[in-house]
């Protein structure tokens, strides 16, 4: 059974967003999603100052098995990226809600995370896969 943390919101195709303090959204994937794609060896990150829209895809996350395509949670602009990705992909495999993070987004509206699973909600969608 695939991990999931009650502090983040889900998405149906498997990112996580983390509400910090200072109101930005941290965006990485599920323990269920790297545990599916297996071990990760290149993660595309967006760029930083780039605009998303919610539902963008924004990043790419490859595997031995396959490429997919990461989506921003929120509508925003990306302000950080996990640099260190570039040099340890794996890190999203062994860390997927800590040190494997992909992006920081500024939203325009942080309330589109209302919108998202909560760790449940996400949990059920995965039992029945």
């Amino acid at each position: 059974m695939s991990n999931t943390l009650d502090d983040r919101k889900y998405a149906t195709s498997h990112e996580w967003a983390l509400l910090e303090d200072d109101g930005t959204v941290r965006v990485g994937i599920t323990d269920h999603a790297q545990e599916a794609l297996g071990d990760l060896v290149f993660v595309e990150l967006p760029e930083i100052g780039q605009s998303v829209g919610k539902g963008d895809e924004c990043s790419v996350v490859e595997s031995v098995k396959a490429a997919s395509d990461i989506y921003s949670p929120v509508s925003g602009e990306i302000i950080a990226v996990n640099d260190s990705l570039e040099d340890s992909p794996e890190a999203v495999n062994e860390a997927p809600y800590d040190d494997g993070w992909l992006f920081l987004v500024q939203p325009v509206d942080a309330s589109e995370l209302d919108e998202m699973l909560d760790a449940d909600a996400y949990q059920q969608t995965i039992d029945e896969e």
